[in-house]
């Protein structure tokens, strides 16, 4: 029976791998709005404004996700074989084998000798995402831990006035994984933080109103943002932001 139960788990985790082989590691979620653009050549627009964010600012973002009651936690599955719009779950498992693991990723402030948050530079937003979590595999519950690094990749949405970041995990880092362990939790992770974190909000509408009223016409001008561009440069993040300025008539003082 032991011989039985070795061989029929053998085959769910080689099902498992060769669902992994052929499908690839599911990517993130088609992100809002459309790419941001590096900035035009010939020099920005008129009505354009700068706005600088650095290392500092991304932090502070990260903060209040990680300071907070729970650590964000998300289950850890095998996800993305269905067609666009759709979402699939893929789940190899067989009753002698459970035994109460939580099969899912937290994502930490600090380990493995990295520090979870954004870094800039060589014209890219690049992320490092500490993290611990468990996986049930052939009746263990297998502890792991490790750090992913990922690239982020901006866009905007016109109609919301917002622009989105997107991480998109590029490679998973665990501490002292067996080679077949390690073959299975790594697209896991990879494809759990890709689809489970995004899209970020960088920018909202709030954020990029500008409203100025102007008594000598008694009117108030408002811009409405048509266009971002974005590089790093200096250290920093620069975001080239365009605006179309309209003129919105007041009522006229009473006489």
């Amino acid at each position: 029976m032991k011989y039985v139960l070795t061989l029929f788990a053998g085959i769910i985790l080689g099902g498992l791998l060769v669902v992994l082989f052929f499908t690839g590691t599911p990517r993130a979620k088609p992100i809002p709005g459309s790419p941001v653009k590096p900035p035009e050549q010939g020099g920005s627009q008129p009505g354009t404004a700068l706005v600088v964010l650095d290392e500092k600012f991304f932090d502070t973002v990260l903060d209040p996700i990680f300071n907070g009651v729970n650590a964000p936690s998300f289950p850890l599955k095998l996800a993305g074989l269905a067609g666009p719009g759709e979402q699939s779950t893929v789940t190899f498992r067989y009753a002698a084998f459970e035994g109460g693991c939580e099969d899912k990723i937290t994502l930490i402030p600090e380990g493995s000798g990295v520090k979870s948050g954004i870094r800039l530079g060589s014209n890219a937003i690049l992320a490092q995402l500490a993290f611990d979590g468990s996986y049930s595999i052939l009746g263990n519950c297998v502890q792991f831990k490790g750090w992913a690094q990922a690239s982020m990749q901006l866009s905007f949405d016109q109609e919301k006035q917002t622009v989105f970041g997107q991480l998109n995990v590029d490679g998973v880092n665990l501490d002292g994984a067996p080679p077949m362990v390690g073959g299975l939790i790594t697209p896991l992770v990879q494809g759990t933080i890709n689809q489970r974190v995004n899209p970020q909000e960088i920018l909202s509408a709030p954020h990029l109103a500008l409203s100025v009223p102007v008594k000598a016409i008694n009117a108030t001008l408002k811009a409405r943002v048509k266009d971002v561009r974005s590089e790093v440069k200096d250290g920093a993040l620069r975001l080239y932001i365009t605006y179309d300025f309209q003129a919105e008539r007041g009522q006229q003082p009473p006489v």
